[in-house]
């Protein structure tokens, strides 16, 4: 197969918005190429204590409170036998990034607020954040420009799961990129 992709999207749901206290519940992958086509998707359900998943879910209960089936779905799959210990999820994102990406090159990270998510990779997932180019992709910053500059805004459904999120921030940067002229 040859290595063709270009982007590394990716989306966590965590426990909360701490990189240092909070962990990894969900992680989804999508690799495209520069016109966005998906070429492979990746999705895991990792491992979390589930004392730690309700103590942090009790420390943030405004955001918890307001998505609920999201809350219940993630504790469910978090307690199901599919989630899978940190270690192992690590080692299966460097295995999709070593099939669709070149081994020579730092893979592009790209997403929605992805600098977040970029905390809790460099906490939780050393090996994968050294295969990380410094630069990212961050569909949030277009949508600052875009707001601000000239009241554009795009509509981005708001499922809170990591595969959804992906392809909805890869449908919004398809909207700011649709309003540029070159």
């Amino acid at each position: 197969m040859a290595k063709i992709a270009k982007l590394l999207w990716i989306d966590l749901e965590m426990t909360g918005l701490d990189p240092v206290h909070d962990r990894i519940l969900e992680v989804a992958a999508i690799a495209t190429d520069w016109d966005f086509k998906e070429i492979a998707t990746y999705e895991a359900a990792k491992k979390v204590g589930p004392s730690l998943v309700k103590s942090r879910m009790e420390a943030a209960p405004d955001f918890w409170n307001k998505f609920p089936d999201v809350r219940d779905a993630l504790v469910a799959q978090n307690n199901s036998d599919q989630a899978k210990n940190g270690r192992t999820v690590e080692n299966e994102l460097l295995a999709f990034i070593d099939e669709h990406f070149h081994a020579d090159e730092k893979v592009l990270l790209a997403g929605n607020s992805i600098h977040q998510d970029r905390k809790f990779i460099e906490n939780e997932w050393g090996r994968l954040n050294e295969r990380l180019h410094y630069r990212m992709l961050d569909v949030s910053a277009w949508k600052v420009v875009f707001d601000g500059k000239y009241n554009k805004r795009f509509a981005k459904p708001e499922e809170h799961r990591a595969i959804d999120d992906i392809r909805g921030s890869i449908l919004e940067l398809k909207y700011y990129l649709g309003k540029v002229r070159i």
